[in-house]
């Protein structure tokens, strides 16, 4: 009996240690969904009352010209800026992973703009950039790069695109950096130090032993950014709101202007759920790759 009372005991334990997370996810994550995804189906636009549609806002998201631009605008978006933070970000935990003064100091330098909120840092590329008063603009003119004040955001798609993906790099890429470094950290040094004594280069080493045991991390970074980027809204709607001509308006943009300047509540509800079943594809597909990884 008392073999029993303490199975039951260590049950109802295990249920009060996860009902604090059962709870949270409830309420801010499944009923909103469920909520969403009815609202999906109905037309409303705050004024007037739900009207149900079916699938009617679906089929409008398909024929609407400017959604599908703005979702490839958001995943040439993911293209150009997904290598970079992963190349880039292993790199330097490559050249800080050794635990020493020097690469502590770097690693916390690197990090540092982590922290900072993504409006503020957006607000804070938005100054630089200024075409007048930036100091953007003023370094490339004393370098002697170019002759007159380039006009960064706003007026030509790629340059403003370009400007923020480099607003973007500076801030997020000491994220992916420690998780690298973390990664790096992980691998027996027994096993680098018997491919030295047989000879193998330090990018040998790297490519043969390193990559591949950290490859489950790269993924979920990857992973990460990939997520970060197709849900990219706040840097676009600081430093370009779209400009030129909706050309910049990813997809959670023009998600936001239907939901709420355009009060399209449930058209918004709809490119909200198909947005969500993307990235749902893309976390799959990393689940897949990191299982046949792990085999």
């Amino acid at each position: 009996m008392s073999g029993i009372y303490a199975s039951r005991k260590a049950k109802w334990i295990g249920v009060l240690y996860l009902a604090p997370a059962v709870l949270f996810v409830t309420a801010f994550t499944a009923i909103p969904l469920i909520q969403m995804m009815w609202l999906s189906l109905n037309n409303w636009s705050l004024l007037t009352p739900p009207r149900f549609v079916g699938l009617a806002n679906f089929a409008k998201a398909f024929d609407d010209r400017q959604f599908w631009i703005s979702l490839g605008f958001t995943f040439k978006y993911t293209l150009l800026i997904t290598p970079i933070l992963m190349i880039g970000g292993y790199l330097i935990a490559l050249m800080v992973a050794d635990n020493t003064p020097l690469r502590r100091l770097v690693r916390a330098t690197v990090f540092m703009p982590v922290v900072i909120g993504l409006g503020a840092s957006s607000l804070l590329w938005y100054w630089l950039f200024a075409t007048d008063a930036g100091l953007i603009n003023k370094l490339l003119m004393d370098l002697g790069l170019i002759s007159t004040p380039v006009i960064w955001l706003g007026v030509d798609a790629d340059t403003s695109t370009w400007a923020v993906i480099f607003s973007i790099v500076w801030k997020v890429i000491g994220f992916g950096m420690i998780l690298f470094v973390a990664a790096i950290q992980s691998v027996p040094r027994e096993v680098n130090e018997a491919t030295m004594v047989d000879g193998a280069s330090y990018w040998q080493r790297v490519w043969s032993i390193t990559l591949p045991l950290t490859l489950k991390t790269v993924l979920l970074v990857t992973l990460l950014s990939v997520i970060g980027s197709l849900l990219a809204f706040d840097q676009f709607y600081i430093m370009t709101a779209g400009q030129p001509r909706n050309l910049t308006a990813t997809s959670v943009f023009y998600v936001y202007l239907n939901s709420f300047p355009y009060l399209k509540l449930g058209y918004g509800a709809a490119l909200s759920l198909i947005l969500a079943v993307i990235v749902l594809l893309f976390t799959v597909g990393q689940m897949l790759l990191a299982s046949r990884s792990h085999s």
